[in-house]
């Protein structure tokens, strides 16, 4: 196709798939020579939207006003996107996104589902589709359309550039000299299914207070953030800075550690597409599609196992059957979730100390 000047990409999904969507925007911008690129995401993931770079505006779906007032948000949106494009992609299969796709351009990319009941419809409207698949990790279906639009790329996940100001000002929030080495621990989720629990988490903090290294745990401003900020032990190598970095400081932040241990979330991708060393707690997720990428490999975790490392990324999960059901916890309700329960502090701190001693030697 012509190189248009206007792209709408539509995510309507989690922070991770907005966040893992940054490399086709860098693509695009690049090989469409500095098109305007708008975004469409849920309200919920617009700080991560906003950390993107070349975006030109970003358009809000709320779940909220859907609830409240549903028909006046949907013609809002609509009449801010109808036509005023020459491509849309949606990386969403949902019927709400490929319609706003189909609406915004005369040409127009989407995910779809497998099942062809539920995308026949897709396919027939679309210009183009591929399939959204969960056995592929996040970011190469986050790719996919470039494949579509035969441009080349090389499966590499893009970090956010990070300013000096913003460096300074986070090493004036933690107040740590420019020498000192530190370790973040993230323990926190959006979901409670996926937080390792207050016993084993506080276990493995005192374990790895014993490395003479500092420990920086962070996460946001949530109910679950709160808890475990309330339940933390107060140790003299432990900084808490939970709920007092904004996702652009975390970011920083990340960039500034020697690794990253904790949860299977968004900070984990940020660490990964920083090439940091990371040791990952999963519980129920499906690793093919949400592991952490590793850049130097160019692919990611394929199979469960309860201790697996590759390139620079070592993953824990428990030794049990059902591992990893991909379902929001044991009730599928976001209830608790017991392969969690079943992997060992100790586990986790051997492989860490392995690792810190050998970076020493």
């Amino acid at each position: 196709m012509k190189n248009p000047k206007k792209i709408l990409i539509i995510i309507q999904r989690s922070n991770g798939d907005v966040y893992l969507s940054l490399s086709l925007i860098k693509a695009l911008f690049d090989y469409y020579r500095s098109p305007e690129i708008d975004l469409l995401v849920n309200d919920d993931t617009l700080s991560i939207a906003n950390l993107l770079p070349h975006i030109n505006f970003i358009h809000i779906f709320s779940y909220q006003k859907k609830h409240d007032r549903r028909w006046v948000q949907e013609q809002d949106i609509i009449k801010n996107i109808y036509r005023k494009y020459d491509l849309s992609i949606n990386l969403t299969a949902s019927d709400r996104s490929v319609i706003y796709a189909l609406l915004a351009s005369k040409r127009s990319i989407s995910a779809v589902e497998k099942d062809n009941k539920k995308s026949w419809w897709k396919k027939f409207l679309l210009n183009h589709h591929y399939f959204f698949d969960t056995n592929k990790h996040i970011l190469l279906n986050n790719l996919q359309p470039l494949n579509l639009l035969k441009i080349k790329h090389n499966n590499i996940q893009s970090a956010p550039k990070i300013s000096i100001n913003l460096i300074n000002r986070i090493k004036r929030k933690i107040d740590i000299n420019v020498s000192n080495e530190f370790v973040i621990f993230h323990p926190s989720s959006q979901y409670r299914y996926k937080v390792y629990p207050e016993n084993l988490r506080n276990e493995l903090i005192f374990l790895l207070s014993k490395l003479n290294i500092t420990v920086i745990v962070t996460g946001g401003d949530s109910e679950i953030d709160r808890e475990i900020k309330n339940s933390l032990p107060v140790l003299d190598n432990l900084i808490n800075l939970i709920g007092q970095t904004s996702i652009e400081e975390y970011v920083a932040l990340s960039n500034m550690s020697q690794c990253y241990i904790g949860m299977d979330t968004l900070n984990m991708h940020i660490a990964a597409s920083q090439s940091k060393r990371i040791f990952a707690i999963f519980g129920p997720t499906n690793l093919r599609m949400w592991s952490p990428w590793s850049n130097e490999l160019r692919s990611s975790a394929i199979f469960n196992q309860p201790l697996q490392t590759y390139d620079n990324v070592t993953i824990f999960q428990a030794d049990m059957h059902c591992v990893a059901c991909g379902m929001a916890g044991c009730d599928n309700n976001f209830g608790n979730s017991d392969c969690l329960d079943n992997i060992s502090p100790k586990l986790i701190f051997d492989e860490i100390s392995k690792w810190y001693k050998s970076e020493r030697i």
